[in-house]
């Protein structure tokens, strides 16, 4: 793994800009050696799936090989859809599915949970247009930075830390709010000596510790679903000890970053250090957009808590609040919508890709190999303690369940939640197990999306610092997590 990566960066910029210009948000550029290893990859696992369709009947250990292929796939750079509907081939060929059982558990997946939570995705990215264009998220960056100041380097970084939690936590996407964010926080970081790579880490962390707290992301809804909690139990046992480490520990790790970066060449040059500063009419003409905004937010947080409302709240309460913020900023209602069916178009790709995998969950449910994983293991797990269960499960998500984090939570859940009920494991512990399976992954071992974005959008170019800061918050978190999940279970 090299320092350097200007051109990885580059290519990985125009790749982004080129997945919002065709609405696929998972476009990836692959070498030609890379795609010819990649069909070869295909080609094999749709003949092992047309042999094992033939050769075997009921439930099987074959049912396995659409997710290996599909962890494969992945892992060797193939777009995230192509892969799935690879896989779900490999599944439909396995339980030689007729043409009309397709269409029938095509159109029975759009009821599925994973479905569900792609829609919610798509419906936060159409709130978070609306949040742009009237000022909200710019008005949230800028009073966070107002509040805590601008008297030292630290009280810099825990602040824009911070701005991106708050902002990112509302939003309920990541790279969305850092972009929104990093034009206000860099010029700020400039200013008073930050570096690059000192601030790359500060949006970095503080933007995942937000996207755990988010009460309407798609993963998080989806643990809060599994392990059958409120968003307040929620917080308590995952995301806001998360939060707290992330703000606490991140202050060191950003000292220690810019103490190992200061005076080389990852300062930022005077290009950077623009003004700031908001004028007076901008923050004022977006006050009530954002009062509006965080008020409405906190009446739908409540109210989902007192009720218990499910996963179908956020289908709602999304549109709702996108609606009521662009009224409050003075659009009208085609503004409103056009807003939000800009922002939604964005992630037209994640919808179809969390339809296709609800499907391919479906496909393999028809194989149940996990009933034959279970048969073998089970009665060892089940004798095992909670503790050791979920550390296993916590570590099985980190590494071995590739693709959405929503989607994996439920996949996970509808394997080894039965068993985590028969063993006696409590929703908290539940939740800490579901937290880490699907957010430890971008904190390491590997670079991934987030790391880059925060970087490119920071104007870093050192993946290694990068790296670090990950791995910084993520041995922490673990020690962390471990004695949550000792004391509960």
């Amino acid at each position: 793994m090299t320092d350097p990566v200007t051109p990885q960066k580059s290519e990985k910029t125009e790749t982004r800009a080129e997945s919002e210009e065709s609405g696929n948000a998972y476009d990836v550029q692959v070498s030609p050696r890379r795609r010819v290893l990649l069909g070869v990859l295909s080609g094999v696992g749709v003949a092992l799936s047309v042999g094992a369709g033939f050769a075997v009947d009921g439930p099987t250990l074959w049912g396995l090989l659409p997710i290996v292929l599909y962890a494969l796939l992945c892992l060797f750079g193939m777009d995230i859809v192509i892969a799935t509907v690879v896989a779900l081939l490999s599944g439909f060929l396995i339980s030689q599915s007729s043409p009309a059982d397709v269409g029938t558990l095509l159109g029975e997946a759009t009821a599925e949970l994973v479905f569900q939570i792609g829609l919610i995705i798509v419906l936060g990215a159409a709130t978070g247009e609306v949040l742009k264009i009237t000022g909200v998220a710019r008005t949230i960056v800028g009073g966070v930075m107002r509040v805590v100041g601008k008297r030292s380097m630290m009280s810099v970084a825990f602040g824009m830390m911070l701005a991106c939690l708050v902002l990112v936590a509302a939003l309920g996407t990541l790279a969305g709010a850092l972009a929104i964010a990093a034009p206000i926080l860099l010029p700020i970081a400039a200013r008073i000596g930050m570096t690059r790579s000192a601030t790359a880490a500060a949006l970095f962390i503080g933007g995942c510790a937000g996207l755990a707290l988010a009460p309407f992301a798609g993963s998080n809804v989806a643990i809060m679903t599994a392990a059958e909690v409120s968003y307040p139990t929620y917080l308590l046992y995952g995301a806001g000890p998360l939060a707290v480490l992330s703000l606490a520990w991140g202050m060191a790790v950003i000292w220690w970053m810019q103490k190992r970066t200061k005076g080389g060449d990852d300062d930022y040059d005077a290009t950077v250090v623009g003004d700031a500063a908001e004028t007076d009419e901008g923050a004022k003409a977006a006050t009530l957009p954002t009062v509006v905004f965080l008020v409405a937010l906190l009446i739908s947080v409540v109210y989902a808590t007192l009720t218990a409302a499910g996963t179908s709240f956020p289908l709602l309460a999304l549109p709702v609040l996108g609606v009521l913020t662009g009224l409050a900023g003075r659009l009208r209602p085609q503004e409103i919508a056009g807003a939000m069916y800009r922002g939604g178009a964005r992630l037209l790709s994640i919808l179809i890709l969390f339809w296709l995998l609800a499907a391919l969950f479906m496909a393999i449910d028809l194989l149940a190999p996990f009933e034959v994983v279970l048969e073998m293991v089970g009665p060892q797990l089940a004798q095992g303690s909670p503790f050791v269960f979920t550390v296993i499960i916590s570590l099985l998500g980190w590494v071995g369940v590739p693709g959405a984090t929503a989607a994996q939570v439920v996949l996970l859940d509808k394997v080894f939640g039965p068993l985590a009920a028969t063993l006696g494991v409590s929703p908290g512990a539940w939740v800490v197990a579901m937290l880490f399976a699907s957010k430890a992954d971008t904190y390491g071992p590997f670079p991934n999306g987030n790391m880059v974005g925060a970087m490119g959008l920071a104007r870093s170019t050192n993946l290694k610092n990068m790296m670090i800061t990950g791995w910084a918050l993520l041995v922490p978190a673990c020690v962390m997590y471990a004695i949550i999940l000792l004391v509960i279970t």
